[in-house]
């Protein structure tokens, strides 16, 4: 039978990539709990993997501040800092806003249409009160923009910082509102429009005002 050559083939991740994916999700989104114990065989055989891509992971775990480990002891999950909001969303909201302005160069009908349909499943989920489906459709508005740009050292620095603020929202239950809906929805003909220095502001303002909700 004809196989069809045009489809979107799926990515292949090393046994690394995949554990620190999953130890990064369940340590944001509480499964793992902050000062909970991590034990390398368990987690290796709880992922269906070897010891070492699980050590590997939490090494990088480490760099990036999830973990803490302490030779020949223990690996701990690090104690969540609320105030810390104040120290990642100040550089947080200048990346996501040079990269709106970026990403206007490369912005395609596609792209917008993308944008506006995520929108509307953002503003669906706020209406209906499932929050914690709002943040995600949240984030998943703000990384079509980054990726738009195709700057890979922005993308890079925003996967770390936003994976911080992910963590942050999560447990401290923040809720988005009907401000956020009508942000998005000017973000989006801001971009359509080309106007690079309103868009810039009205994106920095939109992360800055969650600070006022910690």
């Amino acid at each position: 039978m004809p196989i069809p050559t045009d489809h979107l083939k799926p990515v292949r991740l090393s046994a690394k990539e995949n554990a620190f994916n999953q130890l990064q999700q369940w340590i944001i989104d509480g499964t793992l709990l902050p000062g909970e114990k991590l034990n390398d065989t368990e987690l290796a055989k709880a992922l269906g993997v070897s010891r070492t891509p699980i050590r590997e992971s939490l090494q990088l775990l480490e760099s990036q501040g999830f973990v803490k480990m302490y030779p020949g002891k223990a690996t701990q999950v690090t104690e969540i800092e609320k105030e810390s909001i104040k120290d990642i969303l100040p550089p947080l909201a200048v990346l996501q806003s040079l990269s709106a302005e970026l990403a206007v160069a490369n912005l395609s009908h596609e792209t917008l249409e993308l944008l506006k349909k995520t929108n509307q499943q953002f503003s669906d989920a706020i209406k209906s009160e499932n929050y914690y489906s709002a943040l995600k459709v949240d984030e998943q508005f703000h990384k079509i923009i980054v990726d738009t740009t195709g700057n890979t050292y922005i993308q890079g620095m925003l996967d770390s910082l936003q994976a911080h603020v992910r963590r942050l929202f999560f447990h401290n239950s923040i809720i988005l509102t009907d401000k956020s809906i009508d942000d998005h929805w000017r973000i989006i003909e801001l971009m359509e429009a080309k106007d690079t220095e309103t868009l810039a502001t009205v994106m920095k303002k939109n992360w800055l005002r969650t600070m006022d909700a910690f």
